[in-house]
């Protein structure tokens, strides 16, 4: 893992990975009984036409859990992936990226790690691992049972204030969401987005009070 080399539009990023603090990204943390069940997601940075972009995926309409959901490319450890205290996180988001979108990871270079996160829902310990792709090869949805597309987001749509709202759940909690590429990215995954945006000092100013439900189609 290394910042060398990374392209100068990555800096702020850069920055805010090694500085910010697990309560600035959210409000539920590991338990510190150590219970949870290991995992890691890729945050991968590339260029464009139209710029920076990150890599997403929508999970296939049939799964039990998360079903039509866009996260990050992702998934929990293996034993194989080593000590999930040290290599682990980052040998596992590679090697689940590679599963899920084909993503050839020698093209990949990795230059930082977010704290590790807890989604209580699904009793997950992740770990956002994020990197550059420095040589792009195609990629698409491998398993259609579990993926549905493989899709890449500019940085400017996260970005633009016309593409941002408050998710409402039927719970009635709230959470920042994207509305980008005809998908709605909303929970875990736009929390990360929302949290990495703000602390670039990428963030424009939008309107909180503009809210969609969960099942807002373009």
């Amino acid at each position: 893992m290394t910042t060398a080399g990374l392209p100068g539009w990555l800096d702020p990023v850069v920055r805010a990975v090694e500085t910010v603090q697990p309560r600035q990204l959210s409000r539920f943390l590991p338990p510190e009984d150590g219970a949870g069940r290991q995992s890691a997601v890729l945050i991968l940075f590339g260029e464009g036409e139209r710029g920076p972009e990150l890599l997403l995926m929508e999970r296939a309409t049939s799964l039990r859990s998360h079903a039509g959901q866009p996260s990050f490319p992702g998934g929990s450890l293996d034993p194989e992936d080593g000590d999930p205290q040290a290599d682990g996180p980052l040998r596992a988001a590679l090697r689940e990226a590679e599963e899920e979108t084909g993503l050839d990871p020698r093209g990949v270079q990795l230059f930082g790690v977010l704290p590790k996160l807890y989604i209580p829902v699904s009793g997950f310990v992740v770990t956002p691992v994020l990197g550059w792709w420095r040589e792009p090869t195609p990629v698409d949805a491998v398993d259609l049972n579990e993926t549905a597309r493989v899709f890449t987001v500019p940085v400017a749509d996260l970005t633009d204030p016309a593409n941002r709202a408050t998710a409402v759940h039927p719970s009635g909690h709230r959470g920042p969401a994207f509305l980008v590429e005809s998908a709605l990215v909303w929970g875990f995954t736009a929390g990360i987005i929302d949290r990495l945006l703000h602390y670039a000092d990428w963030e424009r100013p939008w309107d909180h009070d503009k809210q969609v439900p969960l099942d807002w189609r373009a």
